[in-house]
């Protein structure tokens, strides 16, 4: 019986979007909260109603201004090896986590990420890519890592738009099912609702040039520092 070749690049490319969003993926996302922890502790964030607002008005922001915008560019760059772009967008990645927990929260995960992806697809990009981050002492990020997946298992672009955006709400969600009076019911109308308007992507957000990238949010920033000297903690970050 014959397959078809186009099928089996479309299968192949969404197993590897459902392996690495799934809970069972060794990055230790489990272990942040991704700044959420603090915003509870400071009472910002205290019920179903206030992580809503959080999700939508402080965390889709940052992915529509920086995570997104950098996946794109660096989806693009590893299509042609642009090793010099592909190293300035991980440098602008981490410059524009201020707090030091979130930025080697960022650059833990997305070390780990990328390194799995040479693991499980190895291909002289996997190698090459590894080999100069290593070399040159790039910093990792979860943008880049995710584009990277992508361009091993041949997913288009929107593919990466997709899991870079479920795997910050999820991850979110998952941590304030520990902090906070949410069920996983709950929790589920929640993912569905702020997952259907973070979907809704312009040119401007994937597109935006990378001097434009960027979010102020002070409130993550506070909240971030502050939780780096809390007397108890649940996540790292």
């Amino acid at each position: 019986m014959n397959s078809d070749p186009a099928i089996n690049t479309q299968v192949n490319w969404l197993l590897g979007l459902i392996q690495a969003a799934d809970n069972f993926y060794p990055t230790g996302a489990y272990a942040h909260s991704y700044g959420l922890e603090g915003l509870v502790e400071a009472g910002v964030v205290h019920d179903r109603a206030t992580l809503r607002r959080f999700l939508l008005n402080m965390v889709l922001p940052q992915l529509h201004q920086i995570e997104i915008p950098l996946a794109t560019h660096a989806w693009e760059a590893l299509g042609t090896e642009d090793w010099s772009t592909l190293r300035e967008i991980c440098i602008l990645s981490a410059a524009l986590r201020a707090p030091r927990e979130l930025r080697e929260a960022a650059e833990a995960m997305g070390r780990q990420r990328a390194h799995l992806a040479q693991q499980l697809h190895p291909s002289p990009l996997a190698d090459t890519f590894w080999e100069k981050s290593q070399e040159e002492k790039w910093p990792h990020c979860l943008a880049v890592a995710t584009a990277l997946e992508a361009r091993l298992t041949q997913a288009p672009v929107t593919a990466v738009y997709a899991a870079v955006i479920y795997a910050a709400v999820a991850g979110v969600i998952a941590a304030a099912m520990k902090l906070l009076r949410l069920g996983q019911n709950g929790a589920q109308t929640l993912l569905t609702e702020v997952l259907a308007t973070g979907s809704h992507l312009t040119p401007a957000t994937t597109h935006r040039p990378l001097q434009a990238i960027g979010w102020f949010n002070p409130w993550m920033d506070i909240a971030s520092a502050r939780h780096e000297t809390a007397a108890a903690r649940l996540f790292i970050s």
